[in-house]
C-alpha cells in the first residue's frame, strides 16, 4: 500500500470538520461556550506564548484526555462547550479535530492556519509560564 502524504490526510480531514478562520476565532475569545485548546508541544508554548484562556492539551494525549473512560480523562472535555483546537499551522489541529469527531464529538472545530494565522490576524497572545 502506498504511503498517503500527510498533506493529503489534512486535506481529507478538512473536508469533514469545521474550520474557523482566525478572524472568526477572534470574535469567540470571550465566548464562554467556546474553549480554545492548544495542542502544540509545550516548547512551542514556552517560546511563542498562547491564546489567552486556552487549555493546553498535548496532541499525543488528546484522545485519552477527551475519553471519559480513560484514566487520563480531563473534566474540561465533558463541559459541553465547543472546543476550538489550534496548533502552529493548522495541520495537527485538523487531524486532531477529525479524530475527536470520529470519537463522537460534534462540538469541535479548528483554526485554519493555526496560531500563525491567529498572530497574523492580530490576535492576543499571552506568554506561557
Amino acid at each position: 500500500m502506498p504511503l498517503i502524504p500527510s498533506k493529503e490526510l489534512v486535506r481529507r480531514a478538512e473536508r469533514e470538520i469545521q474550520t474557523w478562520s482566525a478572524e472568526q476565532s477572534l470574535t469567540q475569545l470571550d465566548n464562554p461556550d467556546v474553549q480554545f485548546v492548544d495542542i502544540r508541544d509545550i516548547r512551542e508554548l514556552q517560546k511563542l506564548g498562547t491564546i489567552p484562556g486556552a487549555f493546553h492539551a498535548p496532541r499525543g494525549m488528546l484522545e485519552f484526555w477527551v475519553d471519559p473512560d480513560s484514566p487520563y480523562a480531563q473534566d474540561i472535555f465533558q463541559s459541553g462547550q465547543t472546543f476550538l483546537l489550534f496548533c502552529g499551522s493548522g495541520w495537527r489541529s485538523a487531524l486532531a479535530a477529525k479524530s475527536l469527531q470520529d470519537m463522537g464529538f460534534d462540538n469541535v472545530a479548528h483554526i485554519g492556519g493555526g496560531f500563525t494565522a491567529w498572530n497574523e490576524a492580530g490576535g492576543q497572545v499571552e506568554k506561557s509560564s
